[in-house]
Parts: C-alpha cells; sequence; structure tokens
C-alpha cells in the first residue's frame, strides 16, 4: 500500500491535543520554505509530555479551526482498510441517492453509517437510523476519542472507488449534531486533495474575496473540524482522474438523541 502514503507525511500514535493558539491568516498544509519554517517555530507537537504524542498541524484563518495529524501508521492503516473493504455495508437502492436542488441523483461515491441506537440522522433529504457499531469502527473511533479527549456516537463512512468518485461543496451542519461539538474525519486508502471555501467566497458574484484552504488528507491521516469552521467554510473532494485506488473516508460525530 506504499501508493497510499503522501510523501513527507506527519507521524505518531497517542497523545492529547494541546490548546489552540489562535493564528490567523492563509492556512493549509502546503507552503514555501519560509512557511514551513514560521510553522516549525509557532506549532509545537503536542508530544511533549507525551512520548508516543501525535505530532499536531493546526490549520487556522477566519472562522477556521482544524487540527490535522497521521494517526495510524502505515501497518495499522494498511489493516485497518482491509478491514474497512471486508465489513462495511454501504446503501444501496433509494439510499444510494441524494437530493440536490429538488432532483434525486445518484450517489458519486458508497456510503454507510453506524452508531448508537436510537439515533436518527438526516442529511440530503434522506433520514437514516444507523447500523449497531462493528469492531473496526469502535477500535477508530476509540484511537481518536484517546488522542482528542473527544466522544462519538455516530459515524458516516464515505467510499471512493477512485479519482472520480467525489463530493461537492456543502457544509455539516444538520440540526441532529450537538452544537460546539467537533468532527473528526479519518482518511484510509487514497491521498486525496480536500478544499474549504469560505461561505462569502462562494458563487459566481462571491461578496468578497476569501483565499481557498487547500489539504491532502493522508492514508491513516485525521482531521478534526473544530467549532465554527461548518458555520462558515464549506468543504469537498473534488475529482482528480489520475487517482485509481480508493479512499474509505470515516467521519466521527456527536449526534443528539431523537425526541420522542
Amino acid at each position: 500500500m506504499d501508493r497510499f502514503l503522501v510523501k513527507g507525511a506527519l507521524g505518531g500514535l497517542l497523545g492529547k491535543r494541546e490548546p489552540e493558539e489562535r493564528r490567523e491568516g492563509p492556512a493549509g498544509l502546503r507552503g514555501d520554505k519560509e512557511s514551513s519554517r514560521k510553522r516549525s517555530r509557532t506549532e509545537t507537537p503536542t508530544n511533549a509530555g507525551h512520548s508516543a504524542g501525535p505530532s499536531w498541524r493546526h490549520i487556522r484563518a477566519e472562522g477556521l479551526s482544524c487540527d490535522y495529524t497521521v494517526l495510524f501508521g502505515k501497518t495499522e492503516a494498511d489493516k485497518i482498510f482491509q478491514e474497512l473493504e471486508q465489513e462495511v455495508e454501504y446503501f444501496t437502492g433509494v439510499l444510494a441517492r441524494v437530493q440536490v436542488f429538488g432532483k434525486w441523483h445518484s450517489v458519486p461515491r458508497k456510503q454507510a453509517t453506524y452508531g448508537n441506537a436510537g439515533l436518527t440522522y438526516t442529511f440530503s433529504g434522506l433520514t437514516l437510523s444507523p447500523k449497531p457499531w462493528i469492531p473496526v469502527l469502535e477500535h477508530v473511533r476509540d484511537r481518536v476519542s484517546v488522542v482528542t479527549g473527544e466522544t462519538f456516537n455516530f459515524v458516516l463512512v464515505n467510499r471512493y472507488k477512485d479519482g472520480r468518485d467525489h463530493i461537492g461543496e456543502h457544509r455539516d451542519d444538520e440540526r441532529e449534531l450537538a452544537p460546539g461539538s467537533p468532527i473528526a474525519s479519518v482518511s484510509f486508502g487514497a491521498c486525496r486533495d480536500f478544499f474549504f471555501r469560505h461561505k462569502d467566497s462562494r458563487g459566481k458574484k462571491p461578496t468578497r474575496k476569501v483565499e481557498v484552504v487547500r489539504l491532502q488528507l493522508a492514508h491513516g491521516s485525521l482531521l478534526m473540524m473544530n467549532h465554527p469552521t461548518n458555520t462558515h467554510w464549506y468543504h469537498s473532494l473534488p475529482i482528480r482522474k489520475k487517482i485509481l485506488v480508493p479512499r474509505v473516508n470515516l467521519t466521527f460525530r456527536k449526534i443528539l438523541p431523537a425526541k420522542k
């Protein structure tokens, strides 16, 4: 699975995130030598005091707060990826369609939901009850909880068979999400580009110009999307026709119990 690795990716296993540092301005995982030197001075690794802790990269812009690390080493990430390929049961039929501007379309990827009993989640015109947790998803969820101190009761699984599968610009702002809770995005498989676009800079006539934040999400990586990111920023995984191998993404969320 060497084709899944991104050059220069961060490594590590367990440890808590450090307190957030407020840094405004352009943010991303790719930059010139000068910005790399600046990061080395301002982004202190979280493993000071945690000998096996991950090194976090903090991504900040106006209204955007994200933290990124490679959480799983190659051997473990490969194993998890294979288990996901074998064990996740994806939606079929009507559940494999999405509503956009009142019209139904086939989803350009495979999807599944898992989580605690009694939850429901509505997105793209569908209201779903998650399947019970399976061991591989519990393993990833629990690892994320250990390093972040956050708990999650639901996961949306997206499988992209190759670079033609994608997801358009959207915000994870459904009403079932616990207010102010983060979303933990864990990626396995092909390294894919991931874009954030500010809500004011979208469309043919944007109200102002805000720089797009471009990331690359590596095999075994964790991206924490913290509040208020999904209030102000849309995110997407664009088409990349040259990518020929699959990617599986897990977005762990904290969902409010359905009202009886």
